[in-house]
């Protein structure tokens, strides 16, 4: 009965204790992995890149929705347009070409 009660004593105390070594020895293995600390900084900087190209694509997609409202509701951008873009001219008008 004295055995066991003293093996008992022991095993309470150098459970914790092998506990806390093994997770000092594994946690820092752990990180440094290349699933661990490296694979989280390249992750986090991929978030970074996609969050700023995804602000870009809302700043164009804003600019193109404010295009398309003038040409719903703008005659002078929907000729504007047509000038600018598709190279027409209204009847009465003379084109001047200049070589380049």
């Amino acid at each position: 009965m004295l055995a066991v009660a003293a093996y008992v004593r022991t095993l309470v105390w150098l459970l914790p204790l092998g506990l806390l070594m093994t997770s000092t020895v594994l946690v820092p293995v752990r990180m440094l992995d290349a699933q661990g600390l490296p694979r989280y900084r390249a992750l986090k900087d991929e978030l970074q890149q996609v969050k700023r190209d995804n602000e870009r694509v809302a700043r164009e997609v804003a600019d193109l929705s404010r295009e398309v409202d003038a040409l719903k509701a703008d005659p002078a951008a929907i000729e504007r347009i047509a000038r600018d873009e598709l190279g027409m001219v209204r009847q009465d008008e003379v084109v001047f070409q200049f070589p380049e």
